[in-house]
């Protein structure tokens, strides 16, 4: 994928309300428009990377693009998981994400045991490469200097946000 690293930054929304209740596993879901305008060769399936709510700390991270067969979801959703404990949730602030490599296609499970030991196997690889230098690095783009939204038409990577 020619696109990574891909850095995008938007409002956090509110999604189907599945990952900290279903599956205890909390996600932040970007808008719509930050979804519709991934580059076409950015396919769906699961990443891993680096992100930062607001001015905060920056933290690995691991995201899910796609239509997550398992529910089969009509509207394709990009879910980024912090791999970080919040004290409360961040609805409506700025998260500001570099994908920097791929996993795994998404794919259909059997039951929700799986699916869940299988976010647990990514956030695990997840963990590991991002402590390779290559991505080690790339916590420290300039892009998270300024994690904050600073006009409603910011544009990155090409498209507007």
């Amino acid at each position: 994928m020619r696109s990574l690293p891909y850095f995008c930054r938007g409002q956090v929304v509110r999604g189907f309300g599945r990952g900290s209740k279903e599956l205890g596993i909390p996600t932040a879901n970007f808008p719509e428009s930050v979804v519709d305008n991934l580059p076409a060769d950015i396919s769906t399936g699961i990443y891993y990377g680096w992100a930062r709510v607001d001015n905060g700390d920056i933290h690995k991270m691991v995201m899910s693009i796609g239509w997550n067969p398992y529910y089969k979801n009509t509207k394709k959703s990009m879910e980024t998981h912090v791999i970080h404990k919040f004290k409360e949730d961040f609805y409506g602030q700025t998260l500001s994400v570099a994908m920097v490599g791929y996993i795994r296609p998404e794919r259909g499970f059997e039951s929700l045991d799986e699916l869940i030991a299988a976010i647990h196997s990514d956030i695990e690889e997840a963990n590991m490469k991002l402590d390779l230098p290559e991505h080690l690095k790339l916590k420290k783009n300039n892009f998270f200097k300024t994690a904050v939204l600073t006009t409603p038409n910011q544009i990155l990577n090409g498209h507007r946000l």
